[in-house]
């Protein structure tokens, strides 16, 4: 008879309970962190305290600290709308402390599900900043990253994109090592409902300026931000399809899959969608209709790393690829990191910020990519001394109105 080791005894164990993929995959981790791991997994671990801190330019940080001196980091913020987050998520506190934070997709299906009036932008947006810390906290505890706990690297390194709106932005972006931009439809106005054949080919054109200053060899993506009509936003596509930006995003109203899906038809260019839509239920929707084989995510957002991975799996299924969306801050960039390096279906993460002046290491960006992080958890620390000058902020939403009759627009 074969003798038995330790090791196929606790794989038996863990196949005849029965339990999830998370699971099996934390404790494969678990057994290759072995003794080197700061906690012992009998080891009394308790969360003691939901620390929120208003950010620079706009964000919300989240600190969940623990009584083993472990302090997982979060982005919990709704834009324009940090204190009703930071509220959000000082209601949930009572349920988290004294609890063990390992236990994390328990603490998420807990915490969605205990909530009567469940989702939308700010519930789960203080759950996913709660859900990114436990994770932090949980790789932390067993000395390894995020993404060994999901099964360990599907590649090597992590795709970026920068913003820019003028070719001397993607210039100065290719100087510092970005491949790949993301843009907005030029304009000299609010878009209306019917646009005037100038305002589309004035946004084309402007279009073709950018990818003649940077080539055929850099991907340029384009965002509507959800504010343009259908009938403008088909007119718009076709204007832009000769040059092929990499994705059309969000082209109109989010809400609106029916039409985004006839959208998406209509056009060889692909759609995107997904930084206000929330939970797998909320990418359901758009997954069955075909409205986007872009899927956007946003880590913040959309019910933080539990909820992305299974997001992600869901796209996988209908061939479609993740772009997690980011225009915040270098937590959420850390998360959509290890995401990124856990999933076989990723394009593309976008930032605004690589962490200088946040991180006491920030990310570098060689060749349009970033090399994955070594270190435990979200493998980033924050430089306190750097954000002492960054602390507290009033950012509230732009508020546009018609240059013609004052009526309020989309921004």
């Amino acid at each position: 008879m074969k003798p038995i080791n330790r090791r196929s005894l606790i794989a038996c164990a863990f196949a005849s309970a029965g339990l999830t993929a998370f699971d099996r995959a934390a404790a494969a981790a678990q057994q290759r962190a072995g003794n080197d791991a700061p906690i012992s997994p009998k080891d009394n671990l308790k969360v003691t305290k939901l620390e929120t801190i208003l950010v620079k330019p706009r964000w919300l940080f989240l600190k969940v600290h623990t009584n083993a001196g472990i302090v997982g980091l979060g982005e919990p913020i709704t834009e324009g709308r940090a204190l009703t987050c930071a509220e959000a998520v000082r209601e949930i506190e009572p349920y988290l402390i004294g609890k063990d934070p390992r236990r994390v997709v328990h603490h998420w299906q807990a915490i969605y599900r205990h909530a009567f009036y469940r989702g939308g932008p700010i519930l789960t947006s203080a759950l996913s900043g709660i859900d990114q810390a436990l994770w932090d906290i949980k790789g932390k505890a067993l000395g390894v990253p995020i993404y060994e706990l999901l099964g360990g690297p599907t590649r090597e390194r992590v795709r970026v994109y920068a913003h820019g709106n003028s070719p001397e932005a993607l210039r100065a972006g290719l100087a510092k090592g970005f491949t790949a931009f993301k843009t907005g439809p030029a304009k000299k106005r609010p878009a209306r409902y019917i646009e005037t054949p100038a305002a589309v080919q004035y946004a084309a054109e402007q279009f073709g300026e950018l990818r003649r200053a940077v080539g055929n060899d850099v991907d340029i993506a384009i965002d509507f931000h959800g504010a343009i009509s259908p009938a403008t936003a088909k007119l718009l596509i076709k204007a832009l399809e000769p040059y092929q930006p990499m994705f059309i995003e969000e082209p109109i109203n989010c809400q609106e899959n029916d039409v985004m899906a006839e959208i998406a038809r209509g056009t060889y260019l692909p759609i995107a969608t997904g930084e206000r839509v929330f939970t797998k239920w909320g990418f359901r929707e758009v997954l069955e209709k075909r409205a986007a084989t872009v899927l956007q995510p946003d880590i913040s957002h959309a019910g933080g790393i539990t909820e992305v991975r299974l997001i992600a799996g869901m796209a996988e299924a209908y061939y479609a690829t993740v772009a997690p969306h980011n225009p915040l801050g270098p937590i959420n960039l850390a998360s959509g990191v290890q995401i990124a390096a856990s999933i076989p279906n990723f394009l593309c993460q976008e930032q605004v910020t690589l962490g200088e002046g946040y991180l006491k290491k920030p990310f570098t960006v060689r060749n349009g990519f970033l090399d994955l992080p070594t270190g435990p958890g979200l493998g980033i620390e924050l430089d306190e001394n750097a954000l002492a000058d960054k602390i507290g902020h009033d950012w509230r939403n732009p508020e546009a109105y018609d240059a013609d009759d004052g009526a309020a627009v989309d921004w």
